[in-house]
């Protein structure tokens, strides 16, 4: 599995070409400037989770398939072993592991997310995608913005979204945080 900004860029690109679609025509569908698709495409830029998930949801694939070529298997349950979830990086500071990525047709996407600590005059990165999400803190403390309110969350503490407001999330105390993270 290779995570990389240039293999999502290839997997955008395949995605394109299998629906065959212009660059202009595949950058409108998703509603992202030309230019910035071109980038993405290009493995010059990363994409957020928010954006491959717009793109997964917009074109009817699942989001696995877009971040890890990896098509889900099982359609009973799937067992995720602990610290063995597909890893990726998507966001400077968050890393993503997906806890249920190899089920088939499920209807949320799980993921056990961690934040790096970062400076306090670092701004927070900030996201908006349809649906709901759902985070709980599982280790360590964290400022959760949401529609421009601070929230903070402790371990244990959870929260329940609607995630097209705009969100964003740093851990506190100079520590890493450990979150669950549940996207409808």
């Amino acid at each position: 599995m290779n995570t990389e900004p240039k293999e999502i860029g290839m997997r955008l690109k395949g995605l394109r070409e299998a629906l065959d679609m212009t660059v202009e025509e595949f950058a409108q569908s998703c509603n992202i400037p030309v230019s910035e698709y071109l980038s993405y495409e290009s493995g010059e830029k990363d994409l957020t989770i928010s954006t491959l998930k717009g793109i997964a949801i917009t074109h009817n694939i699942d989001l696995s398939i877009l971040m890890f070529a990896d098509e889900p298997r099982m359609s009973s349950y799937f067992l995720t072993r602990k610290g063995k979830g597909l890893a990726v990086k998507r966001v400077e500071d968050y890393n993503y592991q997906t806890l249920a990525g190899g089920f088939n047709n499920r209807k949320a996407d799980i993921f056990e997310v961690t934040i790096e600590p970062k400076a306090d005059d670092i701004e927070i990165h900030h996201s908006r995608h349809t649906g709901q999400e759902f985070n709980m803190v599982l280790e360590g403390r964290m400022l959760l913005q949401i529609n421009e309110k601070d929230l903070i969350l402790e371990e244990g503490d959870s929260l329940y979204f609607d995630s097209s407001l705009p969100h964003g999330m740093k851990a506190l105390d100079g520590k890493k945080v450990r979150i669950i993270v549940v996207v409808l």
